[in-house]
């Protein structure tokens, strides 16, 4: 999937690739896509809730080797 930013999020422990994401998310513009690469996994179920809550829809998500990998669309 195409991507307009990164956040390269591994090592990082609860909350803050949630935090970090949040930050990255305000300074794009509507439309964007953010990869993010958590290593923690309590990620998944944060970033699930993290995206209902915020109304940024999490476009996809998947499990490489032991990286986290979400992709977000800014809404």
């Amino acid at each position: 999937m195409n991507f307009d930013k990164e956040l390269d999020a591994r090592g990082l422990g609860c909350p803050l690739p949630i935090i970090k994401t949040k930050k990255l998310l305000n300074d794009m513009t509507q439309g964007q896509i953010l990869r993010v690469i958590a290593t923690d996994p309590g990620s998944a179920a944060d970033m699930q809730a993290f995206t209902e809550q915020t109304r940024n829809p999490l476009m996809s998500s998947e499990v490489q080797n032991k990286d986290f990998i979400f992709f977000i669309k800014k809404g």
